[in-house]
C-alpha cells in the first residue's frame, strides 16, 4: 500500500453464539472481499463475549452478522445490548448489522426487523433480502467505495 492510500475498510463477521453455519461465513466473506473489504472471519459459535473483544482488539470498520438458525432474534438481540452498553465509546458506536433467517418462522415474523433495530442494530435483514441492498448499506455505513478493478467493480 502506497503512503497516499488509504487502508481497506474492515468488517468483522460472525454468527451468533448458537450458530454452527459456516457456508453463509464463507459466502459473506468472499462477497465482501470480492468488494474491496478486509473480512476478519470470526466462525460459527461465537460467545457474545468474545465477539466484544474482537470488536475492542480489531477497532473494525462495521460488523456483520450473520445467523441461519432461526436464532438470531433472540442471541443477537442480546449481543447488540451488550454492546451498546459498553463503557468505550467507541466500541458502542460501531456500525453493526444483522442478517439471515432471524426467527424460527422465516418471513412471518417482520416484526423482528424493527426490534433489533430497536435494540440497537443498525441494519437488519430478513431471509431473502436483496444482497444489493446489504452492499449498499454497508457501503452507506462505512463510507466504502468498491474497488475499480477485476470483480470487486
Amino acid at each position: 500500500m502506497s503512503p497516499i492510500q488509504s487502508r481497506a475498510t474492515r468488517v468483522l463477521l460472525s454468527t451468533v453464539s448458537s450458530d454452527s453455519h459456516t457456508w453463509n461465513l464463507v459466502f459473506l466473506q468472499l462477497l465482501l472481499e470480492e468488494r474491496g473489504y478486509e473480512v476478519s472471519n470470526l466462525g460459527p459459535c461465537v460467545p457474545d463475549a468474545e465477539i466484544i473483544e474482537e470488536i475492542r482488539a480489531q477497532r473494525p470498520d462495521a460488523v456483520v452478522i450473520s445467523s441461519v438458525n432461526g436464532h438470531g432474534h433472540i442471541d443477537g438481540r442480546r449481543l447488540i445490548r451488550k454492546l451498546r452498553e459498553d463503557s468505550d465509546a467507541t466500541l458502542s458506536a460501531v456500525p453493526v448489522m444483522i442478517g439471515g433467517k432471524l426467527g424460527i418462522q422465516g418471513a412471518d415474523q417482520p416484526h423482528l426487523a424493527d426490534e433489533l433495530v430497536a435494540a440497537g442494530f443498525d441494519a437488519v435483514f430478513t431471509d431473502g433480502a436483496d444482497p444489493a441492498e446489504f452492499g449498499s448499506e454497508l457501503q452507506r455505513m462505512t463510507g466504502h467505495r468498491p474497488e475499480i478493478a477485476g470483480a470487486a467493480a
